[in-house]
């Protein structure tokens, strides 16, 4: 009697749903501790299942059962937080280095980084190629956002820029950009002037492109972001705005009648916190944020206490690419020791402006500035010294994975997809042996990355650094024939 009610109780059992055949996943990352950006909770034992390069659901690891993966990891004792962003980074050198900055994507991807944008160098046909084999799966590294070339004025020291000097040629520019799809305009001020620097950034923001500059000197904070300015590269131009003298010092300068190091002295002199935060508080009404950048402006602003020539992660990067770190290191070199130590001063007084623009609202955007030129500012190591850089000059570690995460997701677009660990959202994530909430170094122990769906444990990600410093090898044994 009783095994003849079997099949009947199965069958009840499967009417109400309490027996279920499990679905299948192609990841399955068992037993993590969610860290959520957003609101900074960790969220322990969750299991999150992952299908075709997308997040199909976060649940308690006890209803992990549910699922039947392809390739499951145990992540007991590991805290899973999105895939970091890199804000700014460039590649760069001319046609000869395309090989040694091809080989700087695996470097961002073994480092937990997910996603670049690069602002802008002389390699633009080339970033545009690796842009969609990276999208494709065919090249492996981050998911590339860039600029194209940058807008500048006539003669620019700057290589590969769209110059213009009219705005005929401000919209033909803007033409080619488009055409190119680029995910937003850089533009910068070498050569060009200020009114055509405020012309591109509106008409770029009636075109519906996002913007990002630098700012000249004879223009204040409130004026770019009146205009419409969605990103400042760099805080050292921040700085003026605390002081009364903002625009006076930066026409003179304009002029040649001061430098700005004898201008920033003065700036130095006048600061206002309260005018500063004014100015700020406007900055973030305007929607405008801040690459920080701080990991390249301390190792030129300290190359004379670390020239950084004996660092072991010199052994990823090309011959011709350390080349190009010539010219800021000789520049230096030039520096007496009154030089130096304004050099500090600006770099400190700088940095200390973060918690003053976190407060007043403006977007933080974790950026490096690595690649050319940029002396022993590092692709993929370099991002985890800006966020400790950021933590140590006044940023929370949550606000640090803030500015490298959800942050850069928002700022291009892309928080419908990515940004945060969500059902729905691109499987891009790391996994970390320690808190991030806890100690921002963290993010440095790396376990495991995951990118578009594919896992890469600790022995992939090695190996492609290997592989790496291989290339490297390579390249610097001929380079010395």
């Amino acid at each position: 009697m009783k095994q003849s009610m079997l099949p009947l109780a199965l069958a009840a059992l499967l009417v109400t749903g309490q027996v279920h055949s499990a679905e299948r996943v192609d990841l399955l990352v068992r037993d993590a501790t969610v860290i959520d950006v957003e609101s900074g909770k960790r969220l322990p034992h969750r299991a999150i299942a992952v299908r075709d390069g997308r997040i199909l659901a976060i649940v308690p690891s006890a209803k992990a059962r549910r699922y039947e993966a392809t390739r499951t990891i145990d992540a007991a004792g590991k805290y899973a937080i999105p895939g970091l962003w890199d804000m700014h980074v460039h590649f760069g050198g001319g046609d000869a280095l395309i090989e040694e900055n091809r080989n700087l994507l695996p470097l961002y991807l073994a480092h937990g980084i997910t996603a670049v944008r690069d602002c802008a160098g002389d390699l633009s046909p080339s970033v545009f190629e690796w842009r969609a084999a990276t999208a494709s799966g065919e090249l492996l590294g981050p998911t590339i956002y860039t600029s194209g070339p940058k807008i500048e004025g006539y003669k620019s020291i700057w290589p590969g820029d769209l110059e213009i000097g009219t705005e005929k040629e401000l919209d033909a520019a803007l033409d080619q950009l488009q055409g190119w799809k680029v995910d937003f305009v850089k533009i910068t001020d070498n050569t060009l002037s200020p009114e055509l620097l405020l012309a591109a950034v509106r008409e770029a923001g009636k075109r519906g492109l996002k913007t990002s500059a630098h700012v000249p000197y004879s223009l204040t904070l409130d004026e770019v972001g009146s205009a419409g300015l969605d990103s400042i590269e760099h805080i050292d131009y921040a700085f003026k705005a605390g002081s009364p003298l903002e625009k006076s010092l930066g026409e003179a300068i304009a002029r040649g009648e001061i430098n700005s190091r004898d201008a920033f002295t003065q700036w130095e002199a006048t600061f206002d916190a309260t005018r500063a935060r004014s100015a700020y508080a406007r900055l973030a009404h305007n929607g405008t944020a801040i690459t920080p950048t701080l990991n390249g402006s301390r190792v030129v602003a300290y190359l004379d206490q670390d020239d950084h020539r004996n660092d072991d992660y010199l052994k990823y990067i090309g011959p011709g690419l350390q080349a190009t770190y010539s010219w800021r290191v000789e520049r230096a070199a030039k520096d007496d020791a009154e030089a130096i130590r304004r050099r500090h001063e600006r770099f400190e007084k700088s940095a200390s402006l973060l918690p003053m623009l976190q407060e007043s609202g403006v977007t933080i955007l974790a950026g490096t500035d690595a690649g050319f030129l940029n002396s022993y500012n590092y692709p993929g190591i370099g991002l985890h010294d800006e966020l400790g850089w950021l933590v140590r000059y006044g940023l929370t570690p949550l606000q640090a994975l803030q500015a490298s995460t959800i942050n850069g997701a928002r700022f291009l677009g892309h928080a419908d997809t990515h940004g945060t660990l969500e059902a729905g959202k691109a499987a891009d994530l790391v996994l970390l042996d320690a808190d991030p909430l806890q100690d921002i170094a963290a993010t440095r122990r790396i376990d495991t990355v995951v990118l578009k769906g594919e896992a890469y444990d600790r022995a992939r990600l090695d190996a492609m650094l290997a592989d790496v410093a291989a290339r490297v090898a390579t390249q610097q044994a001929a380079a010395k024939k």
